[in-house]
């Protein structure tokens, strides 16, 4: 098991959870629930995936509540049958991350007992407090031996992102002021909330070096960057923090080296990982993220990135330009950029992937794509544009995306710039219900449903490893 631990469930499933354990009569009350394990390099994650309501008889209410071995047992061989872990939820009467009484602690112990042998996961114990914060415990039995660790937090994923966190395991990032500025903008709740977020950022070249500037500048505490590449020549009109003398050193080093320079943090934890997103550490990498940016010119990676989004439950926000020329004159230029994941349109659905030429690309066959991609027909052939103030723009908007993610003050949809007119377009829904499978068939599954070719990109990291 991996050292840390968290839970995540999507907005929809959060709200019938808090309409059945939030009662209006003043008790709490209990249900069970099934996740999928979704295992990083550092963090394991319960995806709450199907909610199990109680029949008649199976749990009684009486200020406090209790449940029968019937309603267990159904419980167990639901989970058997899918290959699912458990989790028992109940409420208490008052708000805020809710600690375990001594009762919560002995009902847990007895169910972990039996749980987790039985279904070879640990079992997850969440409370929901009266203004709907989550908590969570993880319960392991080895050898009969029954222990239990708090979760360091709990993601509610939809419009918003909303974090409940363990604060003896992740407290509040201190402010100084270097924050000053920024605190004023979002207030101290909502920048001890974001900067707590554990935030990858997947391609570390024009676009994806000044997404790391500005997280680190911002204040955020902890980074993931993931990256093969390394510095040439023909990057330094476009890579933040690269100078002649950084040439073949590697991006995701040279992107640390900067962010750590430029954080206003007290602490700034910067996780280097050199290999590409489709390999096995650098997918297990991302699943110890709470949100991703998507920094890719290519669609597999894109694919993949999808996948995470609605799989994982691990927003992703994604961004990409087209430079249009004819006759080698240039004509004009756009960018795109969105949040992926529950409740919002997928990447293929808005065209910054297709997956034909994901495909192609996983088998080795499609050759240099356009390095500004990422928008519909922008597979025209290599380009060699300097966009440093074009990245720098998607960039900036990018972060935009993740401050409206992460405050729910805003839901800003797919942006389109047009250079030529200088508007930005936005696209609340642009999902197509009738060939985008996501909504239905990817959410919280993890890798259960991975049936392309990511299997074979050595993926080893496979969900029940």
């Amino acid at each position: 098991m991996p050292e840390h631990s968290s839970v995540a469930l999507t907005s929809t499933v959060h709200d019938d959870l808090a309409t059945f354990l939030l009662r209006t009569d003043g008790q709490e009350d209990l249900m069970f629930a099934l996740y999928v394990p979704s295992v990083g390099h550092e963090r394991f994650t319960a995806l709450v995936s199907d909610l199990m309501y109680p029949e008649e008889g199976e749990r009684e209410v009486h200020g406090n509540v209790s449940f029968t071995g019937a309603y267990l047992e159904r419980v167990y061989r639901a989970a058997l049958a899918k290959g699912c872990g458990v989790i028992m939820l109940h409420s208490h009467l008052g708000p805020g991350w809710q600690d375990a009484s001594d009762d919560d602690i002995r009902a847990d112990q007895r169910v972990a007992r039996s749980a987790v042998p039985a279904t070879g996961w640990p079992l997850i114990s969440m409370i929901l407090g009266t203004d709907g914060t989550w908590s969570a415990r993880v319960w392991q039995n080895e050898e009969g031996e029954v222990t239990g660790n708090w979760a360091t937090h709990v993601r509610v994923i939809g419009s918003q992102l909303k974090v409940s966190y363990a604060e003896h395991l992740r407290p509040s990032p201190p402010l100084t002021r270097r924050h000053r500025r920024t605190v004023a903008v979002w207030g101290p709740e909502q920048q001890a909330a974001m900067t707590r977020l554990t935030v990858g950022v997947v391609g570390l070249g024009s676009v994806g070096s000044q997404v790391c500037e500005q997280l680190a500048r911002s204040g955020f505490t902890r980074l993931v960057l993931i990256d093969h590449d390394r510095v040439e020549e023909h990057n330094l009109d476009r890579l933040t923090g690269a100078y002649p003398e950084n040439l073949g050193e590697l991006k995701v080093d040279v992107a640390a080296r900067n962010a750590i320079r430029s954080s206003t943090a007290v602490q700034i934890d910067v996780r280097r990982v050199p290999v590409k997103i489709t390999s096995p550490d650098g997918y297990r990498a991302a699943l110890d993220c709470d949100v991703l940016f998507s920094c890719v010119d290519r669609p597999q990676p894109r694919r993949l990135l999808n996948h995470l989004a609605y799989a994982h439950l691990i927003p992703v926000i994604d961004g990409g330009i087209r430079v249009r020329h004819r006759q080698n004159q240039f004509v004009g230029v756009n960018w795109q950029v969105q949040t992926t994941g529950p409740m919002r349109p997928c990447l293929a659905c808005v065209g910054a992937f297709d997956a034909g030429e994901a495909d192609i690309d996983a088998k080795g066959l499609l050759d240099n794509p356009t390095y500004v991609s990422g928008l519909p027909g922008s597979a025209e052939g290599p380009s060699s544009e300097n966009v440093f103030t074009f990245s720098n723009a998607v960039a900036s908007m990018e972060m935009l995306q993740l401050f409206a993610l992460a405050t729910g003050f805003q839901n800003f949809g797919v942006q389109r710039f047009d250079f030529n007119s200088g508007i930005t377009e936005a696209y609340l829904d642009e999902r197509q219900p009738l060939n985008c499978q996501c909504q239905d068939h990817l959410i919280a599954t993890a890798d259960t449903v991975l049936d392309w070719h990511a299997h074979d990109l050595a993926l080893e990291a496979h969900w029940r490893t």
